[in-house]
Order: C-alpha cells, then structure tokens, then sequence
C-alpha cells in the first residue's frame, strides 16, 4: 500500500526533511539540524511537530457523548465542553488497550476523536456508525516548548491562550481551526488542527515567528524522557492500563464500557507485572526487546529505550515483576552485555 502524504509533505521536502513510513504514511523523522539540536529546542524554546499522522475520528450528535462514554474507559462526565480528556479503547476479550486517545470536547454535541495513526478505523467502529473519519479533511500541527505560546501569540493569539487541556474554536487567515492545549513531549503547548488548505500557510507562519520545525525521532526522545507510553510498545495487544500503571484512565464508577468486565477480573486478582522506569550509567542506549536481568535471570522486557539528550544517559521503559522497586538494581542484556540499571520513578525528566 502507498503511504498517505501530509498536506505539508512538500514543506518539510523543501527543507530537506528525512520522511519514513509511518503508521501509514510518509512523515517526517528529522531535518538537517539532526534530532538532537530538535529535542534540545523543544526543552528550551519551540517546535513545530506535523503529526498530521494521527486520525481525528468526529462524533456530531444528541448521542455523541452517550456513544463516547459506553466506548471508552475514562469519564467525560468529569469534564465538559472546552475541554479535552485521555482515555482508552479497550479489547472486550482481555482488557488489553487497543488505542489510547485524546478527545477533544469543542462544543455540546460535537468531539473530535484523536486516535493513533494505524487506530483510526477501529475506533471508529467502536464508536458506531455516527463517527467520521475526517482526518483527510485537516492537518494537526504540535506546537510545543517553554517559547511556544509566545511565539504562536504572534500568530494566533487565540490559540496560544486555550489553558493545558482546553478546547477552542479560532480563526486564522479566514478558516475555522480548532485548538488544545494537549502535546506529547512534556513540555507545555499546543496542537492545532487546521483545515488541508490553509494548512502550509500556517506552517510558514508558525516557522516565521521563530519555531523549528521538529520530526518524529525528537518526538519520540522527548516523551520518552517524559515517561509516557507509546501505543505498539507500552500499549498494545496483551497490556492492560492496569499493567502500563495507566489505572487513572479508568472511572470504575461511570458504568459499562467496553472492557470493563475482562479487566475488573485483573483488578480483582493482581497484575502479573507492572511498567517501570530504569536509568543506565553511560551513553549506550538501552532498546526494545532487551531482556532486563535480576541475579542473572530474565525478569522483563525493555519496551522503549534510548539515550537520554537532557539527562546526559541511557533510560527505558520495561515491564517489571510487581515486586521490582524504586531503587532496586537491575542489568539489561545489551548485545551480550549486561549493563547495571537502576529502577527510577518516571516521568525521567519533569516540565521546568
């Protein structure tokens, strides 16, 4: 199958963008300045991000909210118009997490449902036959640093306002965009979701008032410094929210989801194992699927792993038996070498 494009595919070519596959389409994983000099910007001023990638999947009905909440594990109750939630599909059989979402509430009877990019159509059959794939209809720029609502005031002065998970409706250049404070990199921000059209205008605009533009390999270093899971690694077939200590993401008191019964069975009797933080003296950058070692024997599995830019060191994310602590000393296998790792709590790195 031919990778789908992003309505700025031939903005990020023009600046000699490195595009991989992903999810299913072409995006880009870094620009000439390399991931490193990305990542340390998102620390210290501002990105751009095209995650155009990710699916918004629209639900525009009386029923809407009745439909959202029957679907997933978190409770829009808690919230209201304005605002954006995360939250979980879950497998009916196991409770494993079939997508972790972000939904952003914009007005009485309308969400927009962001799942992860190869998501899209399971969750909009989940959420039955009212949801829309409308994600061809837009592009989703992530705007994020400590800079990033300044230098987007200069632009949109709307969207730099919304607070951190707020939603709201904007115009820009004479076209409706949508705004929330969400982001997935630790630091402070935004994404916006603008129309195909208007989508590299907006891109040159958010450039020319002093953003880099950022790809997916900075992305990916910096959540994973900010301790959160990525569908496919922390997330996936066989791992629950209890398992990934997402327990948070489930409102046990809203009533039935799809789900609930498969995993109120793990609740009640334990998780068999548990994902935890380990940090790694030295460069070498711990992978995924190296065996993590407690006396020389095999008691995990490193999901992410990788060089830490702002910590200086290797850390990853691993799914741990439940007894394995903070502080506890560990080794992973890396090539043959087992090198010392220490159980850290997460997120490795904290918003300044």
């Amino acid at each position: 199958m031919t990778p789908r494009a992003s309505p700025l595919d031939a903005a990020h070519r023009s600046l000699g963008a490195r595009l991989v596959p992903f999810g299913g389409w072409d995006m880009p994983v870094s620009y000439p300045g390399g991931t490193l000099a990305e990542h340390q910007t998102c620390r210290t001023g501002a990105v751009v991000f095209d995650v155009s990638h990710l699916g918004t999947v629209r639900v525009e009905s009386p029923d809407a909210l009745e439909a959202l909440q029957r679907a997933f594990t978190n409770d829009l109750g808690r919230i209201g118009p304005g605002r954006a939630q995360y939250t979980h599909l879950l497998h009916p059989s196991d409770g494993s997490v079939l997508d972790d979402i972000i939904v952003w509430w914009v007005d009485d009877e309308r969400f927009d449902v962001m799942p992860n990019a190869s998501n899209t159509d399971r969750v909009t059959g989940a959420l039955g036959a009212e949801a829309v794939d409308v994600t061809a209809t837009r592009a989703i720029l992530a705007l994020q640093g400590p800079e990033a609502r300044t230098r987007l005031a200069a632009v949109a002065p709307e969207a730099a306002a919304v607070p951190r998970f707020g939603v709201a409706r904007f115009a820009w250049s004479g076209v409706d965009c949508v705004v929330a404070g969400t982001g997935y990199t630790g630091e402070d921000g935004v994404e916006v979701a603008v129309p195909t059209e208007a989508a590299p205008a907006l891109w040159d605009a958010v450039l020319g008032s002093g953003f880099i533009p950022a790809g997916l390999g900075a992305r990916d270093t910096l959540r994973l410094e900010a301790g959160l899971p990525l569908h496919g690694h922390e997330l996936g077939p066989g791992i629950t929210p209890l398992q990934a200590g997402l327990g948070w993401v489930v409102r046990w008191d809203k009533g039935d989801f799809i789900g609930r019964e498969a995993l109120a069975v793990e609740k009640e009797r334990g998780v068999a194992r548990c994902l935890r933080g380990l940090s790694i003296e030295g460069r070498r950058p711990p992978r995924e699927g190296q065996a993590v070692l407690r006396d020389g024997e095999v008691v995990g599995e490193v999901t992410s792993g990788n060089f830490s830019p702002t910590l200086g060191h290797g850390i990853a994310l691993a799914f741990l038996p439940p007894d394995a602590a903070e502080g506890d000393s560990l080794a992973i296998d890396v090539r043959g070498t087992a090198v010392p790792a220490l159980v850290v709590p997460t997120p490795f790195v904290t918003r300044g």
